[in-house]
């Protein structure tokens, strides 16, 4: 309970520092980080589903559903709120997560994850060949407000980055509770056997359901905040491209805790931005020099090097 604890303390005051510092830092630095925190939410929503076992590589799905209700809010309707349009993106994007679980909860390995990125592909080309939903150049999301107000410029900028790093506290905070209940904590014991699982009395398919649907609702948040920040939308949100990134960031993140998928992101963007700056042409060589250098060294993710301190003052 002390390490829990201890643990809670110090994620706030994590989150505190960054918001703090945000109005010193570079623009360019600050709007990299709204960017790598809103992925993180897609990457936290990985961790629940890597836990049991299960790596989907459709989760652009969420992520492009909770993008696009933001943009078609923005486009056809008065709704500008940034509060109000996040949340319908995480409505919408829980609902198909809901609809598609009841297939999805049904696999396992390697089916699952096709069948997660065969879904992801279906919006993909729907989002392509559909006039009305920018077809493949995409299109413009309005600016949000916050209360009625629209801030400007870097004011705008940090007031997305704020948002961001609110959306992730509270987000990190309730996934922290999920894991501590016994639907989270028998996550490992569905990996490892389902059977005895089931032996218990406990619908092991309906747990994933649960899985699916909080981890699509975290991709939609994720996907609302990236429009808002990039200001928009396209296609390639769905493509598996950018479901084979978030899966990247959670095998560098690894899935031992939940501070790790936002270490994990920040440094993954880090990494991405530098070496496109540097060389241009081998950047995606970099990226994959890091994950075989992570899958090595490091087969438990970034996560991983606190356990291990962890253990050595234990020892000492």
């Amino acid at each position: 309970m002390t390490m829990r604890r201890g643990a809670f303390l110090l994620g706030v005051l994590a989150f505190i520092a960054a918001a703090a510092v945000a109005p010193w830092l570079p623009p360019w630095l600050v709007s990299l980080a709204t960017i790598a925190f809103a992925n993180a939410l897609v990457v936290l929503g990985l961790v629940i589903l890597w836990r049991t076992g299960l790596v989907p590589f459709g989760q652009a799905l969420f992520y492009a559903i909770g993008a696009y209700a933001v943009a078609l809010l923005g486009r056809y309707t008065p709704i500008r709120d940034v509060f109000v349009v996040v949340l319908a993106g995480a409505v919408f994007a829980g609902v198909a997560a809901y609809l598609v679980g009841f297939l999805l909860a049904r696999y396992r390995e390697i089916f699952f994850a096709m069948l997660s990125l065969a879904m992801s592909m279906i919006l993909y080309g729907v989002l392509v060949k559909t006039e009305s939903l920018g077809s493949t150049d995409g299109f413009h999301v309005e600016a949000g407000t916050f209360f009625g107000f629209r801030p400007e410029g870097k004011a705008h900028n940090l007031a997305i980055y704020w948002l961001v790093l609110g959306f992730c506290a509270v987000s990190a905070w309730l996934v922290s509770l999920y894991f501590s209940s016994v639907a989270g904590a028998l996550s490992n014991p569905i990996r490892d056997n389902e059977i005895r699982v089931e032996f218990l009395g406990l619908s092991v398919d309906r747990m994933i359901h649960l899985k699916l649907v909080i981890s699509g609702v975290l991709a939609g948040i994720g996907g609302a905040l990236a429009a808002l920040a990039v200001q928009h939308v396209d296609p390639a949100m769905a493509y598996w491209t950018t479901s084979g990134g978030f899966v990247f960031v959670t095998i560098l993140a690894g899935a031992g805790s939940v501070a790790a998928a936002f270490v994990g992101s920040l440094v993954f963007e880090l990494v991405r931005s530098i070496a496109v700056d540097l060389v241009p042409g081998e950047w995606q060589m970099i990226l994959g020099t890091v994950l075989l250098l992570t899958i090595l060294f490091l087969p438990e993710g970034l996560g991983s090097l606190v356990s291990r301190l962890r253990r050595n003052k234990a020892a000492s």
